[in-house]
């Protein structure tokens, strides 16, 4: 198996250090996740939140969390986002917990049997 390549970064927009590349990752699905972040990026700079249908949202959200657990069960310890208000984590955690139908205190008990 050939080693990963970096995605190519979006113009005009700020990066921290990238994580190291999940092995085995798809070059292609790099470079068109970067590309929707940045066009997501700039939609929301321009004042439009309506820039993906809820629709849309939804599948990508489905698609990020299943990814994002199945990378932390893998071992990985990348935070699960960066430059993004206190606000921001609590109504998208909010979501969630309302969309898997759980709550706080079951948070709170599964990361105290977990660790995480």
């Amino acid at each position: 198996m050939s080693s990963p390549k970096t995605a190519k970064r979006a113009k005009g927009v700020a990066h921290a250090a990238e994580p190291p590349a999940v092995a085995g990752s798809d070059v292609a699905a790099q470079e068109m996740a970067q590309a929707l972040a940045a066009a997501i990026q700039r939609g929301l700079a321009a004042g439009d939140p309506s820039v993906l249908s809820p629709e849309a949202l939804q599948k990508l959200m489905t698609a990020t969390c299943r990814l994002y657990s199945a990378q932390v069960e893998a071992g990985s310890q990348v935070a699960p986002v960066r430059e993004v208000t206190s606000t921001d984590i609590m109504t998208t955690a909010s979501g969630l917990l309302k969309a898997g139908n759980l709550a706080v205190f079951e948070l709170g008990m599964w990361q105290s049997w977990t660790g995480r």
